[in-house]
Parts: structure tokens; C-alpha cells; sequence
């Protein structure tokens, strides 16, 4: 069995690979940079969700008969207040498909003001926490969760979803 996930976002990668080897430990496991084709900053769930299949089906599109796997990181808006969210996809060589969100928390109203201005998450978080590369560690749920729950562990559990879809799936 081979996985191919859809991105070289080291925390991604991390969360992607200990959700699998624990599942499959005789799985191989890679990374291939490809784009989400959507929004470098992804608005809403509709788009962040796409942006997680495409990432899987670019991943898929790699390599014969291996597993892909897409996580996206965006932002959303619940009653006036902007959230952070999160989506994933896993796509088989069959074409099945199966898609799994994560955690939500509410962003500082400054982070919100940036973003609507057409600012990114990343760099506006690590201006706002006078940091670097905050993405590619704990991520803005890191962040603003004082490390309780890092970006990692966040897209751990989406993975942990996606495979359970897919085990389930398979159970028939």
C-alpha cells in the first residue's frame, strides 16, 4: 500500500505519516509538492474543502495505484466572527473519494481585518506573534491555542477520519 500526500508543509507531512504507519506500518509513505487550485488564502468551508481534493487527486495523479491524500487550511466566517478551518480528502485509485474537517476556533478580530484585506494567514500570524515559519510548525490553532492542540495535531485527527472512512469502506 502506498500514500502520496499532497504537500511538503512539514507539519502536514508529520501528521499524515503518524496517522498512517500507525494504521499500515508496512505502507510507504511520500510527499509531492502540488497546488490546491484554489485561494492561496482559502475562504469558507466550500473552498478549503476543495482545495483538500485537489491536493488528493493531484497526488494521485503522481503515480499508478497509490492512496492521495490533500489537507487545506483556511478561514471562515460563523456569525460575524472568523474561524479557522480545516479539511482534508483521501482519494483511492478507484476514484473513491472521502473528505473529513477538523477543529474550529475564532481568530483575533486584527488576524481578521488582515486576511479581509487580502493578507494571508501565515505571514499575518507570524507579524502578529513576531515569529517566522509559524505554519510550518504549529500553525495559527498552535498559536492561539497556547501549543494545547499544534497545527500537527490538528490535521492528525482529519487523517485519523479519512482512514477510518476508508477502512470502514473497505469492510464491506
Amino acid at each position: 500500500m502506498e500514500f502520496m500526500i499532497g504537500t511538503t508543509n512539514p507539519a502536514k507531512v508529520k501528521a499524515a505519516r503518524r496517522v498512517i504507519m500507525s494504521h499500515f506500518p508496512q505502507a510507504m509513505v511520500c510527499e509531492v509538492d502540488v497546488k490546491s487550485g484554489v485561494s492561496d488564502q482559502p475562504f469558507g468551508d466550500e473552498e478549503t474543502r476543495l482545495g483538500a481534493i485537489n491536493r488528493a487527486l493531484r497526488a494521485t495523479g503522481t503515480k499508478e495505484n497509490v492512496i492521495g491524500i490533500g489537507l487545506e487550511g483556511g478561514v471562515r466566517m460563523l456569525e460575524g466572527q472568523m474561524y479557522l478551518c480545516n479539511w482534508g480528502a483521501l482519494v483511492l485509485p478507484n476514484g473513491a473519494r472521502f473528505t473529513a474537517g477538523g477543529a474550529q476556533i475564532p481568530l483575533p478580530k486584527e488576524i481578521e481585518d488582515e486576511l479581509v484585506a487580502g493578507k494571508e494567514l501565515g505571514p499575518v500570524v507570524d507579524a502578529y506573534f513576531k515569529a517566522s515559519g509559524i505554519r510550518q510548525k504549529e500553525g495559527a490553532m498552535g498559536m492561539f491555542t497556547a501549543h494545547t492542540v499544534n497545527r500537527d495535531e490538528l490535521f492528525e485527527h482529519i487523517v485519523q477520519l479519512l482512514i477510518g472512512q476508508m477502512k470502514y469502506s473497505m469492510a464491506d
